[in-house]
């Protein structure tokens, strides 16, 4: 110490000591869009499969068919209908979000696109028109199931397949404590239909059973933090959520991946499906 002291005042510089590596920047992994995964998942569980024309499982789409989708929402259903070249006839009470498809549609080999604007009490479409129909979570917003399905059944076809879903009561209990209390208000869910009670309504309404599944474990869970979270549905970014998707993301990616996807979606089920044949 003495020697480097004297070594600075006759102003001699300490002999250079080598500097440390610098640490490499850790790597910012892509943000996963939860979106997206749902699509994903979806796909996992069956729906839209590009190789086989199946909107979901048992039900394909064909140029040869007449395709009716009640309640179209954002048209995401229905999109990959028109892609298949089909007939396309779209239902919704909300205008805007028929005004929407239409223009979604607009880029597609649909062989037509008919739109309505209606709250399908009754449909403004004539007996025996379709061969496929899809209404996908519209049941439990509507007052009288018995009376929607009875249009769904009129306007289809005979032989003609339908698809249908509502939430699964699994998600349902495990959010209506929790939920937004206008949730589970009208418009939106009046109703939690079991697994039984859904199966009757189809039977009774005149259709033939062929499957009835269940999936959505990531949305069940995706759906209980949204609330905890309390963001804007349209950008809901969150740590909860964004955690959450980082995780199902990497389950879906380990080696058994697809087994405990299985597993959860047989527990706490986001939806329920339908397929049905009128006779």
């Amino acid at each position: 110490m003495l020697r480097l002291l004297k070594k600075l005042a006759a102003g001699t510089p300490p002999p250079a000591q080598p500097l440390p590596e610098p640490t490499p920047a850790a790597a910012v992994p892509d943000k996963v869009d939860p979106y997206m995964l749902g699509l994903h998942d979806a796909m996992l569980s069956g729906w839209f499969n590009q190789q086989t024309g199946e909107l979901f499982t048992g039900f394909p789409v064909s140029p040869e068919d007449t395709l009716l989708d009640v309640g179209c929402g954002d048209g995401g259903n229905v999109h990959f209908c028109a892609m298949r070249g089909a007939k396309i006839i779209i239902a919704d009470i909300d205008a805007a979000k028929v005004e929407a498809t239409r223009l979604r549609l607009g880029d597609t080999p649909a062989q037509s696109i008919e739109c309505h604007v209606t709250d399908c009490n009754p449909l403004p479409i004539a007996d025996a028109t379709a061969t496929r129909v899809v209404s996908t979570e519209v049941i439990e917003h509507v007052d009288d199931p018995a009376q929607f399905l009875a249009e769904l059944v009129r306007v289809g076809k005979p032989g003609a397949l339908y698809l249908l879903s509502v939430p699964h009561p699994s998600s349902e209990d495990l959010q209506k404590d929790i939920a937004a209390p206008e949730y589970f208000q009208k418009p939106n869910h009046i109703r939690i239909i079991s697994e039984d009670q859904f199966k009757a309504m189809v039977s009774d309404a005149g259709l033939e059973v062929i499957s009835h599944s269940q999936y959505g474990f990531y949305w069940s869970m995706w759906m209980l933090l949204f609330w905890e979270a309390k963001v804007d549905f349209s950008n809901a970014d969150h740590p909860l959520l964004n955690h959450w998707a980082d995780t199902w993301q990497a389950i879906l990616a380990s080696p058994r991946g697809a087994q405990i996807k299985q597993a959860l979606d047989a527990v706490v089920a986001k939806s329920q499906v339908i397929i049905a044949r009128k006779p």
